[in-house]
């Protein structure tokens, strides 16, 4: 195959990025790709400690993605075994360790949804445990001699943890030798990872030249923030869209990202080239531009790459009807009641608008729930069921209610 020119390739894989390390050596690499018309091999791993993927994990295969146009080879690990550790960067505590069936539940959505954005049929699927499950205790010893006590100890998150006087379990020591261990594998030339991530990264090209290779160049990419503009995109915080989530969800929780973040989910999380980012950016500091039509953009653009036009229409025109017109959607669920009374806070957990008692009050008593336009903030008010009212929970969730 033929491979773009460096330049061409330089400016693409450095598009959003953090840092390239050492950049010198991706230029050399790249440069030998051209000239032996060999394709380099690209790695990120993935632990599937949760079952789905959010726009924060899109980041990276997005920029999988890029190196994939660019004609390169793109590996994705699983990993199977080192989501059975869990990954001490950024953490204060040790993770709860997950058993492999749990793991491997998790993994067979993540496999699913990874193919919304890269091509399946020029991506590398592997799963750490195909070496990890097969090493005899002389063959961890020999990867455990790699590195010292001392040298993982210059890691923050563990340097924290002992100057405290926190628990740092051995298991854990063993997550960035695993990872580097990923890379000999794989014979990796490039991997992939956020900035946290970047201890790990260097052990990997460490561990490399341990066992004989040429060590990676390491791409660190940023951490997404999540719906609150503070902490990174995660569903245990609650702040994240999920890829696969229901259209109408996913073009509503856009429009609440604060506008500070518009360019930079723009740049992370969408395919828009790099002409349509200029126009955003002159658009976002010019005191005309309203930062509620680009954010419409934005989520249209979203809703459009993971659910299809027709999906991203339905969703832009439903929003606008019930946000901007302040009508009530045409689709809606349904809940079915026998009885013709109900205390407030009951029926937001019978229709599930909230999971617990304690949500459903800070919500009524925070003024987000209404029955028929009518704004209720008594927690203990009884409701007087009729057929074909509205419950609105928040800005988003509508029930109709049945009786009968």
């Amino acid at each position: 195959m033929s491979f773009p020119p460096l330049n061409e390739q330089m400016d693409l894989i450095k598009r959003g990025i953090v840092e390239l390390l050492p950049e010198e050596e991706m230029v050399k690499k790249i440069e030998r790709s051209i000239k032996e018309n060999k394709p380099l091999v690209i790695k990120q791993g993935f632990d599937p400690t949760a079952p789905d993927i959010h726009l924060g994990h899109t980041v990276g295969i997005r920029k999988l993605k890029h190196f994939q146009d660019l004609g390169h080879q793109v590996v994705v690990i699983i990993g199977d075994y080192t989501a059975m550790v869990g990954d001490p960067s950024e953490k204060n505590t040790t993770r709860p360790r997950l058993t492999h069936e749990q793991v491997m539940e998790h993994a067979k959505t993540y496999q699913e949804q990874f193919f919304k954005i890269l091509d399946s049929k020029k991506t590398i699927v592997r799963f750490n445990g195909e070496w990890f499950s097969k090493m005899n205790f002389a063959e961890i010893m020999e990867l455990a001699s790699k590195f010292t006590v001392a040298r993982m100890l210059e890691r923050d998150d563990f340097a924290k943890r002992y100057a405290n006087q926190q628990p740092i379990s051995i298991h854990e020591f063993f997550y960035p030798l695993m990872q580097g261990y990923d890379s000999v594998m794989i014979r990796a030339d490039v991997e992939i990872g956020a900035t946290e991530q970047k201890f790990n990264l260097v052990i990997g090209r460490d561990i490399q030249r341990e066992y004989g290779q040429e060590p990676q160049v390491i791409l660190t990419l940023p951490v997404l923030e999540g719906l609150d503009g503070k902490q990174r995109m995660s569903k245990s915080i609650g702040n994240y869209i999920g890829i696969d989530e229901d259209p109408k969800e996913m073009y509503g929780k856009t429009m609440s990202i604060p506008d500070e973040l518009i360019y930079r989910y723009f740049e992370l999380v969408t395919d828009v080239d790099q002409k349509t980012l200029d126009e955003i950016k002159a658009k976002l500091e010019d005191p005309k531009t309203n930062p509620r039509d680009l954010k419409m953009q934005l989520a249209y653009t979203l809703v459009r790459m993971y659910h299809g036009k027709e999906a991203a229409d339905y969703a832009s025109a439903e929003f606008k009807k019930v946000f901007v017109k302040k009508d009530i959607p045409d689709e809606m669920p349904e809940m079915k009641f026998t009885q013709t009374q109900m205390r407030i806070d009951d029926l937001l957990l019978a229709t599930k608008t909230a999971n617990s008692k304690s949500e459903a009050r800070r919500l009524i008593t925070g003024g987000g729930v209404s029955i028929d336009g009518q704004k209720i903030t008594d927690p203990f008010f009884t409701v007087d069921l009729k057929d074909g009212q509205i419950l609105k929970v928040g800005k988003r969730k509508f029930v109709r209610i049945r009786l009968g």
